[in-house]
């Protein structure tokens, strides 16, 4: 068997050779006649391959392999942009997730869910090449380009075309999944999160997105943020149409021209006549366009389009709908919100804190015309996307992100080595019971066992003790009373 002196190294779609020298190839391949094997003599360190020391490009550095001999310390920090959950921040996590389901639960929403991989395509037929340079994506081994979903609508569109006529409309649905996207990061937007949706599919009338921002208004209600704390920008991506429409501007720029008009607030207004002009909008347009788009007030804009258009007809529904439901103070007409997605089609929503120091909270709106873009036809619909890390922010700044303390029902533990195995009987008898027990499993003293009760809040203390057990009884100390008495071990409920 002849060996060829090089090191094959495999990355996402490449393949590279490198030649490396003697006494490298020495330390890593060790050959005989009936084996051929590869030992590596250090590990691959998590830093080594996750470093994003290059912030302007997907892939980082690589760092070079550690000299022979030496153990490099691994990167006890989860990839740039992600987050690790460790019990207080996960009972957080729950408790936020409890929200959004309790809420979808009370609209009357059933909870769906999709696959965290999906194909490249389904983004990229949606949002363009561009978005190409935000996606975790790659080839699989079946030669299958797929990617870590950025938003879950791409997905809800997929499965209603899937699910076809068996359908029965209107679908409300929600849903809590992880998103992944690669972007510059600031306070409260990471690489990947966690977003509640909930869509409406089959339903044209504005109701539905009455009904979409309602559900919001009743989350933040029930998790302590009032309407001075944070308002919904309200519009219509018609406003949009109907002024280009005046100067016969194509709709093929329409979505470049949303995208350019969602920087509005974040760059200069100079900027955005810049990137309109480079989309060969004609002077006068850019002009009449960022007037409209000015407008803070719906008569202002009523005056400016008239009565007549689907535009200004959709808003003062809405606004109409809002006084019914009981959320007009949370809601304001502000033209420039159009939202940066090119799907959407009518109204448009945006929740900001009041203060603007957070970026927004949340977003949706109408996309009648998505369906149609996956090659099926289309459904009125329309949704919103929330995500988990702003609103943490939120109830932060506010000074009312919740404590939630750990809590068990009962702590068990053995006051002698012998008894563990009765301990962990009765453990299982309370369990079987629907109970939740913390069974100490080691023989530990009871100051030990206290501190633990306190730690884990425990409502109660069951301890098994010679003397006690002789009797068939075993101890119990209600740890918020103080009171302690012995029962018979059948009798403990």
């Amino acid at each position: 068997m002849v060996v060829h002196p090089s090191i094959l190294i495999l990355r996402p779609t490449r393949l590279f050779f490198l030649k490396p020298s003697l006494s490298l190839l020495n330390r890593t391949l060790s050959i005989n006649p009936q084996r051929f094997s590869v030992r590596c003599n250090s590990s691959i360190t998590t830093e080594s391959l996750n470093s994003d020391t290059n912030e302007t490009g997907r892939s980082g550095s690589r760092s070079a392999p550690p000299a022979a001999g030496t153990q490099q310390k691994i990167d006890v920090n989860p990839p740039r942009g992600t987050r690790d959950f460790p019990p207080d921040e996960m009972r957080l996590r729950t408790w936020l997730f409890n929200n959004f389901r309790e809420v979808s639960r009370m609209y009357g929403f059933e909870e769906v869910d999709f696959p965290v991989l999906e194909s490249e395509a389904l983004y990229i037929r949606k949002a363009g090449e561009e978005i190409r340079d935000q996606l975790y994506c790659f080839e699989d081994r079946g030669n299958r380009r797929v990617a870590l979903r950025p938003e879950l609508t791409p997905s809800l569109a997929r499965l209603v075309i899937q699910k076809g006529k068996s359908l029965s409309l209107p679908v409300k649905w929600f849903a809590v999944g992880q998103c992944w996207r690669y972007e510059r990061m600031t306070r409260g937007r990471r690489r990947e999160h966690y977003q509640w949706n909930m869509d409406i599919i089959g339903v044209a009338d504005i109701f539905a997105e009455a009904e979409l921002i309602s559900s919001v208004v009743t989350f933040f209600k029930q998790i302590g943020i009032t309407a001075s704390d944070v308002g919904f920008k309200i519009s219509s991506r018609k406003v949009l149409q109907e002024v280009l429409n005046c100067y016969s501007i194509s709709e093929a720029l329409f979505g470049k021209v949303c995208i350019i008009i969602d920087k509005m607030g974040k760059i200069p207004i100079e900027e955005i006549k810049k990137e309109l002009a480079l989309v060969q909008l004609p002077g006068e347009a850019i002009e009449e366009l960022l007037q409209v788009l000015s407008m803070k007030c719906l008569t202002e804009l009523e005056e400016k389009l008239g009565a007549a258009g689907e535009a200004v007809s959709d808003l003062k529904q809405l606004f109409s709908l809002a006084d019914k439901y009981g959320f007009s103070e949370w809601i304001q007409f502000d033209a420039s919100v159009v939202r940066g997605l090119a799907y959407y089609t009518g109204i448009v929503f945006e929740g900001f804190d009041r203060e603007g120091k957070l970026r927004a909270i949340c977003g949706g709106g109408r996309y009648d015309q998505l369906l149609s873009t996956f090659g099926g036809d289309d459904i009125p619909a329309c949704g919103f996307g929330f995500g988990d890390a702003v609103i943490v922010e939120l109830l932060k700044e506010k000074g009312i992100l919740p404590e939630i303390s750990p809590h068990v029902e009962n702590i068990v533990c053995s006051l002698d080595r012998d008894l563990q195995g009765v301990a962990a009987a009765i453990a299982t008898r309370l369990r079987g019971r629907g109970q939740s027990v913390d069974l100490v499993l080691e023989n530990k003293p009871l100051k030990w066992v206290f501190k633990r009760a306190k730690r884990v809040n425990a409502a109660r203390l069951v301890f098994v003790g010679a003397d006690e057990w002789q009797k068939g009884m075993v101890g119990v100390k209600n740890l918020s009373t103080g009171e302690q008495y012995e029962i018979n071990v059948d009798e403990l409920e």
